[in-house]
């Protein structure tokens, strides 16, 4: 009897758990059985931070849009009939701080390396044309909906050459160097020494396509997002100060397309560009506590980033109260600030 109601309870959670899990997220659990993304069921979001969750399939496309770098490696190699070794490459590049984005983007895909980049940094990568047809696989149900678009589908051509081992003959070689030529920022000076006489492959056009899914905005912002605390000598009263928030977004100017995308698609923001970039910014207080602030409650930040939104969200809270208009409050936010960003201390 004992056992039989202890069953009785174990089965009761377990329901209860699955219909926990059935609410959005960018995360998805960790449940031992082959990766699909058709199967898996969306939980909460893991409180005690063990980083035991897959990433949903649309914030892994707007992080790669944001982080992610499709190129091919193409070095001398002497044993080589060509002389040439190519080498395809996908990779992200990351701060160390953040390190648990890209342990969870390898569980989700079940592929790649993570290893020391630099002084403070870390790399995914994959080159494996094995592994690399998972990373294919993804971005051909997910596509990016960006100008790195054309990078993937540059990218999947040398694949297509490579796994046909043309890039074994010396007119392969020429066809791979000329889709690199006009891959991400094109050749380098070495290459271009080298293959002087190179006929660049031309640029698939791309067109910007809807977003589909808001988890994508969320991995974007994941890479390219910016959650700012400003505070100003007051115009009006040279003893206190003006606060506000802004949330902002920049990007290459050849992106502009979708920056203008995302005024309509959040309702709220305005978009400024200067030689070289272009800027999404959101500074009303309204549109910031309506609008930009519920997302990101509802389908968290995985990285240090969202340490940075959760101080964004408390000078919020203390604004709406009227704390800033008062010099303790102030001082409170002051000290928020003084931790947020490239000045967050990481422990």
């Amino acid at each position: 009897m004992v056992k039989r109601s202890l069953d009785i309870i174990l089965y009761k959670i377990s329901i209860f758990n699955l219909l926990t899990f059935r609410k959005n997220n960018n995360f998805i659990k960790n449940n031992k059985v082959t990766f699909n993304y058709s199967t898996k069921i969306s939980p909460e979001y893991n409180k005690q931070d063990n980083n035991s969750y897959y990433l949903h399939p649309y914030y892994i496309t707007g992080f790669v849009y944001a982080e992610g770098c499709f190129t091919t490696s193409i070095f001398i190699d002497e044993r080589r009939v060509t002389k040439w070794q190519v080498k395809p490459i996908f990779k992200i590049s990351l701060h160390n701080k953040d390190r648990k984005i890209l342990e969870a983007l390898q569980r989700t895909w079940g592929v790649g390396n993570i290893h020391k980049h630099g002084k403070d940094s870390i790399e995914f990568r994959v080159s494996s044309i094995k592994n690399l047809k998972v990373i294919i696989n993804h971005f051909d149900q997910y596509p990016l909906i960006t100008k790195k678009l054309a990078d993937y589908l540059l990218f999947k051509q040398s694949i297509v050459l490579i796994e046909k081992k043309e890039h074994l003959t010396m007119e392969g070689l020429l066809k791979l160097v000329g889709i690199k030529s006009t891959l991400n920022w094109g050749l380098s000076d070495k290459l271009k020494q080298s293959f002087s006489n190179i006929i660049p492959a031309e640029r698939p056009e791309v067109k910007l396509s809807e977003i589909k899914d808001i988890r994508w905005l969320v991995g974007f912002v994941e890479g390219e997002g910016c959650f700012l605390v400003v505070i100003q000598k007051s115009k009006s009263n040279k003893k206190t100060y003006d606060i506000s928030l802004r949330f902002t977004i920049t990007q290459h100017n050849r992106d502009s397309e979708l920056l203008l995308n995302l005024l309509n698609y959040l309702g709220c923001g305005k978009h400024s560009s200067s030689r070289n970039e272009v800027t999404f910014i959101t500074s009303s207080f309204s549109d910031i506590k309506n609008k930009i602030i519920p997302i990101f409650d509802k389908y968290p930040l995985l990285g240090t980033k969202k340490e940075d939104f959760e101080d964004f969200k408390k000078v919020a809270e203390l604004m709406e109260l009227k704390d800033h208009l008062t010099e303790e409050g102030i001082k409170n936010i002051t000290l928020i600030k003084s931790n947020m960003n490239s000045k967050r201390i990481s422990y």
